[in-house]
């Protein structure tokens, strides 16, 4: 591979602008496949064969006017003084149009519908007196006979609808001081797969109507759509990462090269991603994640090997033959490392989950493309640019700086490094055993946005369950196809539901044509994301069958959420495992010990759930609220422990491959065991520091992203980065491994013979170069063995 690399890096050097071209042809070929299979990014996650999906196709089959998407629409007097009569007109109006819209099946209004309740109830409340007087009109004989008992039924229906009435009575439309109401709007289609048109339409549609005295804001289901993936937070962490690559490779153009082949590498990677939409199902936040790496990693790819050919040119290497070089040296090791990347990322499809599989293959063409312009536009752009790499003066300094040796660290400051460090890390993991999982819901949003206005007030006026209601099916034994008969099922079902604990309001919301499937919408005391709200759920699915032979199913925004959480929280335990196995394999053969894969297991495992406890201290407990945004603190993203575990498990065994691998060349050549950890640290520490640093750079202008899913992702990334290279990999292991001293190097004869050698950083290229220093050398010493 290393020759490989080396030929590529010497054709580009020397093509420089043939490369370019085919760059810029493929950049145009993604463009063209993004705009003929571009499609549309759902804004919720689904999971097949879960407990929600199944009642959801029930319905779909049963009662179809149920299975559609769903969202809110709420009107507010400005003053808090109760609707009039003019405004109740101009909302019935305003809602009535609403229901052209596309993919609009209903837009009730509150006020009709609580006309007709109320009439509803009053004649519930007048029909036995109507009834008393029709029968005493009643003949005698057969034929009246048969009329009382007609008769006898209606009273038992209208006894049947006032129970069913008052279960449903806090099921309101419009609060108790008449200030407020909500108009509920379906579509024809589910929310997944609702196009962002829809919504836009149905938003404009109440968002640009003006009625006296009233405001109107809609809930998170209508105004949700596809954020811009540009926000001038992420675009200050690219400034921050373009500060830190002048500071650290001391010319414009330099900096420069790193950020273009990764912006270049990014729209390629974006695009090729989103071409594919159209053929699977691909939600909002995937392009997020794909955005992500794909910029952090590709300015640290490019910036391995500019710096290494940096270095080579100011000991006076040829131009081309120092571009072969570095492409071959760390060029070589940036394949390795983009590759334990791929594997954890492209990993995530054996979870079972299809849309977290989804998002590791985006992950990973956007890092893949990364790789791959880091190996052949980096060199062809250091030709273009020649000795501007660096500054005239630089030139030969390197080379003549004296040599050092390296001097082992102190034992008693090693031990307490190791066990600061490793307390530090353990202290902030504690939080994660408190860890919920969830999705967000309206509470998370922006405090200004439309969407947390509706969540706020329907919470304050309605109650917080209205936001999250439930929906309950009962699938019957025998077929109530008798009026009476559905309503005696229909009580019996909902009084069952209302006993349980936290429930408000229970209220009959459909039934199948052939009498066997009833719905019922179900008022939670709390929101979506609560404790009480996911125990509820699971109550209710333990009370089936009932003894009569009828089955529930429990749906709806949050048992999607329930299920969605469980599948994941089943899937991380197996994923970590094999992860954790993947990574002792892979440094078994790089480093060639046993005991150094161990030791950079734990520590990876360490930073993990250090990463775990911050997500658990910010984002659910509110600790640093203000800080990060966080104003209404709630259950971690369902997806974010098993995703941090496949991304930086890539990027820590990066970490550990370039850091460990100068320790483990200084020991093969010579140097003892505990020197050479300070040798191998001394020579990767300056370009750790900074592509570290990148990292966290660009993943933290994503905590403030419009998008609301991106935000604890951003953060768990940042953190991860932060803990994983700068505490583990810099501190806790270089501590660990001088303790352990020649042991940390120890591998029995018998496995040494058959693990095959792996060159991962172009050693054979080294040799070749005779203007590199020693291993054991303090000056940034072979640039490949560096990496953040």
């Amino acid at each position: 591979m290393a020759q490989l690399l080396y030929r590529i890096g010497r054709f580009s050097g020397r093509r420089p602008w043939l490369v370019v071209a085919v760059w810029l042809a493929i950049l145009a070929v993604s463009a063209a496949a993004f705009l003929a299979g571009r499609g549309t990014l759902a804004n919720g996650f689904d999971i097949p064969g879960t407990e929600t999906a199944r009642v959801t196709e029930q319905l779909d089959r049963k009662i179809p006017g149920l299975s559609g998407g769903a969202g809110m629409v709420v009107f507010r007097t400005t003053d808090g003084s109760p609707i009039d009569k003019r405004q109740r007109q101009a909302i019935g109006e305003l809602t009535a149009s609403a229901r052209t819209l596309p993919y609009v099946a209903n837009v009730i209004d509150p006020f009709a519908a609580e006309a007709e309740r109320a009439a509803q109830a009053q004649a519930i409340a007048d029909g036995p007196a109507q009834l008393d007087a029709f029968e005493r009109q009643l003949p005698d004989g057969p034929a009246g006979e048969a009329m009382r008992q007609a008769l006898a039924d209606q009273r038992r229906q209208l006894e049947l609808g006032a129970q069913l009435l008052e279960l449903a009575d806090r099921a309101r439309l419009v609060s108790a001081d008449g200030s407020t109401a909500v108009a509920h709007v379906t579509f024809t289609v589910s929310r997944l797969t609702l196009p962002d048109e829809a919504k836009i339409a149905v938003r404009d549609h109440f968002g640009q109507a003006h009625i006296d005295g009233i405001t109107i804001d809609v809930s998170d289901e209508i105004a949700s759509t596809l954020p811009s993936l540009v926000t001038p937070a992420e675009v200050a962490g690219v400034v921050i990462a373009a500060i830190v690559l002048i500071v650290m490779l001391g010319t414009l153009i330099a900096a420069g090269l790193p950020i273009l082949t990764a912006l270049l590498g990014l729209a390629i990677g974006v695009l090729v991603s989103l071409s594919l939409s159209d053929l699977v199902q691909m939600s909002s936040v995937t392009p997020v994640l794909g955005l992500m790496l794909g910029l952090a990693v590709g300015i640290d790819y490019a910036l391995f090997i500019v710096h290494r050919h940096r270095r080579q040119l100011t000991q006076g290497v040829d131009i081309n033959e120092s571009i072969g070089l570095a492409n071959g040296t760390a060029g070589n090791a940036v394949v390795f490392a983009g590759c334990t990347v791929l594997v954890a990322l492209l990993a995530l499809n054996i979870t079972g989950i299809p849309f977290l599989g989804v998002m590791g293959n985006v992950g990973a063409i956007c890092v893949g493309v990364a790789v791959l312009m880091a190996v052949t536009l980096t060199p062809a752009l250091l030709g273009l640019v020649g000795h501007r790499v660096v500054r005239r003066r630089q030139r030969g300094r390197v080379a003549a700086a004296p040599i050092r040796p390296a001097r082992a660290m102190s034992t008693v400051w090693a031990l307490l490094v190791l066990l600061l460090g490793a307390a530090a890390l353990a202290v902030v993991a504690i939080p994660a055993q408190d860890m919920r999982l969830g999705l967000p819901d309206g509470s998370a949003e922006d405090p200004d946005s439309t969407q947390y206005r509706t969540y706020q007030i329907v919470a304050q006026q309605f109650g917080e369950g209205v936001n999250g209601p439930l929906l309950v099916t009962a699938t019957l034994s025998e077929p109530a196809t008798d009026p009476v008969d559905r309503l005696e099922a229909q009580v019996r079902v909902a009084r069952l539901i209302a006993e349980q604990d936290d429930v408000v309001a229970v209220a009959p919301a459909g039934a199948s044509d052939d009498g066997t499937m009833l719905a019922f919408q179900v008022v939670p005391a709390k929101g979506p994301t609560s404790v009480s709200t996911t125990e509820l759920v699971r109550t209710l699915r333990s009370l089936s069958p009932l003894p009569d032979g009828t089955t529930l199913g429990v749906a709806g925004q949050a048992t999607g959420n329930i299920d969605i959480s469980e599948m994941l929280a089943d899937a991380l335990p197996g994923y970590l495992a094999l992860v954790v196995g993947i990574s002792a394999l892979i440094m078994l053969g790089v480093f060639r010990s046993v005991l150094v894969p161990i030791v950079a297991t734990l520590g990876f495992v360490l930073s993990l759930f250090a990463t775990y406890g911050a997500l658990v201290a910010v984002y659910q407990w509110g600790w640093l609220g203000r800080v990060f945004g966080v104003h209404d603190p709630g259950p971690i993203l369902n997806f974010l422990p098993v995703l941090l575990v496949g991304i930086l498990f890539g990027l820590a065994m990066d970490y550990q491959l370039f850091l460990a691998s100068g320790m483990r060349e200084a020991y093969a050549h010579g140097t003892p065991a505990r020197p050479a950890v300070v040798a191998g640290l001394r020579a990767g520490r300056a370009v750790v520091t900074a592509a570290g640093i990148i990292m966290i750079a660009v993943f933290s202008g994503f905590i403030f992203s419009e998008l609301t899913v991106a935000r604890p992702l951003g953060f768990g990334l940042a953190f991860g980065v932060l803990a994983d290279a700068f505490t583990v990999r810099m501190l806790v292991i270089p501590a660990l491994l001088h303790l352990l001293g020649p042991a940390a190097w120890w591998l029995p004869r018998w496995l040494d013979r058959i693990l095959p050698r792996v060159d991962v950083e172009g050693a054979a290229l080294r040799r070749r170069d005779s203007a590199g220093p020693r291993p054991d050398a303090e000056p940034d010493r072979a640039m490949a063995t560096t990496r953040g």
